[in-house]
């Protein structure tokens, strides 16, 4: 069986001197043309918030949060996986599988870490408890990068189910949104002996023929946001699962690039009355 060895975060000075080298010597686009944010982040929002990055962001306080929680990796499939594993104080907690989407990380569950490990202490009951598993998806932060296609929804689906057994745990629940919602389906399909319920923040269904010919006012309003998805807001996508390797060239050497990638699909996403 692969080990589990414990891990610490420390990027390098070295690499985040760099970054702010990368940032202060940016190479600017001209303004969108329409004003806004239909062509994509507007360059004077992208301007602000890059400049906040490379002044007075502070990596070490965020990367010293992660730190407090223990943090391990091991290789499951060839690959090494990084992942938290906090236990509940209460010895009769219900393990639970977390799993982030795309653009996210670990990060995505600091502020629920604490009321789910430990309810009693932020007005719940001991019987909600839950022993968390919170593993990195393949390729994303602290975990391996695949070498080779094939690290599917349904293979990590079962790595996860092979973290839970190698952590002790024969019966457990699984959470997820985004591409951590298409893990948890895909860990509900495969883990049937260990997995006893899922809950998802975005499910993945496909209308029949029947309700297609009797759609609600709801139902006919959810449809066409997924047409204009498909129209307007999945081109990031479509680069990404089609060409990965040329658009990787631009967001790994640019950390502007990068920011604006995600930035765009934050202002999307979230409810941030359109300021992120």
């Amino acid at each position: 069986m692969s080990k589990v060895r414990r891990f610490r975060i420390k990027v390098p000075n070295r690499d985040l001197a760099d970054l702010k080298r990368r940032l202060a010597n940016t190479r600017w686009p001209e303004r969108e043309t329409p004003g806004g944010w239909s062509q994509g982040i507007p360059l004077s929002y992208m301007q602000e918030l890059v400049e906040y990055w490379r002044t007075d962001y502070d990596w070490r306080r965020c990367e010293a949060e992660l730190n407090v929680l223990p943090q391990f990796v091991t290789e499951i499939d060839g690959l090494d996986i990084h992942f938290l594993h906090i236990p509940s104080p209460h010895r009769n907690a219900l393990p639970l599988v977390l799993t982030h989407g795309w653009p996210g990380s670990v990060l995505e569950f600091m502020k629920v870490i604490g009321p789910l490990t430990d309810p009693l202490a932020h007005g719940g009951k001991a019987e909600d408890a839950f022993h968390l598993v919170v593993p990195t998806l393949p390729g994303f932060g602290f975990s391996g990068k695949p070498s080779m296609p094939g690290w599917n929804i349904e293979r990590i689906g079962r790595a996860w189910g092979l973290l839970m057994a190698r952590l002790g745990y024969k019966s457990y629940v699984a959470q997820g949104g985004d591409w951590g919602s298409a893990v948890t389906h895909a860990i509900a399909l495969s883990e049937t002996k260990h997995c006893r319920a899922v809950h998802v923040n975005m499910p993945l269904v496909s209308p029949s023929p029947a309700v297609m010919n009797d759609l609600t006012e709801q139902e006919t309003s959810a449809l066409a946001g997924f047409q204009y998805y498909f129209d307007w807001d999945s081109g990031y996508s479509k680069e990404q699962s089609t060409r990965p390797q040329t658009i990787g060239y631009g967001l790994v050497d640019s950390p502007v690039a990068q920011c604006a990638w995600i930035m765009e699909k934050f202002w999307s996403w979230t409810d941030s009355q359109g300021h992120p």
